[in-house]
């Protein structure tokens, strides 16, 4: 069990830690991920860190915890009333920006829990990512007006597609800046212009 001391730092040491090991866990894995460099990174002794977890294992899942976490304040945050599946994605994309801000290696965290394969986190994983993605779309999807897609395509395949464009196109411009701030205006503009041309393609013409 995660020590009470640790929720008790003042809230940018936390949001340092966690940081720090999301980082470590997504570019190495469970197994060769290093509690040396995440006390490093962190700016923390090592003895601090075990103190505030007990085990390697118990600060893996309670990342993934406050992963999902995080994750249930995005859909708390979408506005349900926008019913429009590209203006709901923009939306989201918005609220997942502040986030991106507080915790930059939350979203290549998730994404590496797809390729974890270590037996010691493997069972108990496979039951929390089921639960952080597969009920995950189906909240994003939530009062989506699928009537403005084309009637001769096949939605489900339709939707991966989309899926698929938007996370590549979400790691292109997170490789071509080297931190958020970076972030401005002519990658906003290259977003709608992908939405305008999915919409193209996609939507009914009266839609568009």
């Amino acid at each position: 069990m995660v020590s009470s001391s640790f929720f008790n730092l003042d809230p940018e040491k936390q949001q340092r830690i966690i940081n720090a090991a999301m980082s470590e866990f997504s570019k190495k894995g469970y197994k060769l991920a290093s509690t040396n460099e995440i006390v490093k990174e962190a700016s923390i002794g090592k003895g601090r860190l075990f103190h505030y977890f007990n085990s390697k294992k118990e600060m893996y899942f309670f990342l993934l915890e406050q992963a999902n976490d995080i994750i249930e304040k995005i859909y708390a945050e979408m506005d349900l009333t926008v019913t429009d599946f590209f203006k709901r994605i923009e939306q989201i994309g918005v609220i997942k920006y502040n986030i991106y801000k507080q915790y930059p290696d939350l979203f290549p965290f998730l994404k590496s829990l797809a390729e974890e394969a270590d037996p010691q986190v493997k069972e108990d994983l496979e039951k929390m990512k089921e639960h952080i993605f597969t009920t995950g779309f189906e909240r994003i999807y939530e009062n989506i007006d699928f009537s403005k897609f084309r009637d001769d395509i096949d939605l489900e395949k339709t939707l991966n597609i989309i899926n698929w464009a938007m996370l590549s196109l979400g790691e292109k411009q997170r490789n071509s800046i080297n931190t958020i701030d970076d972030y401005g205006t002519e990658h906003v503009k290259e977003l709608e212009e992908y939405f305008e041309l999915m919409k193209r393609c996609f939507y009914k013409q009266e839609e568009i």
